[in-house]
């Protein structure tokens, strides 16, 4: 009996990896931003803790947010563009067929297979396929705003935890070079996580996020100096 044919696809991750891992390295860099600039002004670790977790709460918050009215703005676009083409098809069903069965051509298809494969995936379902033929609408990159809302909002504070927990391993007052080092490495290990998830090489997504995730600490940083060092 001969095995079922399995394949690795990597677009139904699209959703949730996308919001999962862009919450993640939003809450270890922003986070770490802030607490490498508060180290950089000497103060307590009581007192960075305390920004680390109002920087948690507020960029968790923010992120659900964002997340949900952008994804919800899409979604609003999907179910517009499909209530306009359910009238079409009531309107118009020849023309829509035709005009399916013309995508098909353009994708190799004979005229005349084209739209004997047309009448068949009309007859089945007319609006599933044009939305997924000339909409490009799938159930794989359907708009979900609650499920993006709360991917982001949970992995940015658990990103977030990080460098807070860097902060309470760093001996005496908040030591940037602890928690820049130990936040760069947590986002090297993230972007090559994301990478391999995603199917991409790893190498490409360390450097990609290691590289911003330095850039903010170092601005965050040269701002805290200018703020201790002023009278």
């Amino acid at each position: 009996m001969k095995r079922p044919h399995f394949e690795r696809h990597y677009v139904n991750r699209i959703g949730w990896l996308r919001a999962a891992v862009l919450g993640a390295n939003d809450g270890i860099v922003s986070v770490a931003s802030l607490l490498v600039g508060v180290a950089a002004t000497h103060v307590s670790r009581a007192q960075a803790l305390l920004v680390g977790v109002a920087g948690l709460v507020a960029g968790a918050m923010s992120m659900a947010a964002g997340e949900f009215v952008s994804v919800s703005s899409q979604a609003d676009s999907e179910r517009s563009d499909l209530e306009r083409e359910r009238l079409e098809l009531q309107a118009d069903e020849a023309s829509e067929r035709a005009e399916l069965a013309g995508i098909y051509v353009q994708r190799g298809l004979e005229p005349a297979l084209a739209q004997q494969v047309a009448v068949q995936l009309m007859a089945h379902d007319a609006l599933g396929a044009h939305a997924r033929d000339e909409l490009g609408l799938s159930a794989v990159h359907r708009a979900r705003p609650l499920q993006a809302a709360l991917a982001s909002a949970s992995s940015f504070a658990a990103g977030a935890v990080l460098p807070m927990l860097l902060v309470l391993a760093s001996p005496g007052t908040p030591r940037m070079a602890v928690i820049a080092g130990g936040s760069l490495l947590s986002l090297a290990v993230l972007g090559g996580l994301a990478a391999r998830a995603g199917g991409a090489r790893a190498t490409v997504g360390v450097l990609r996020v290691t590289f911003w995730g330095a850039f903010a600490m170092a601005l965050t940083a040269a701002v805290g100096s200018l703020f201790a060092a002023a009278p």
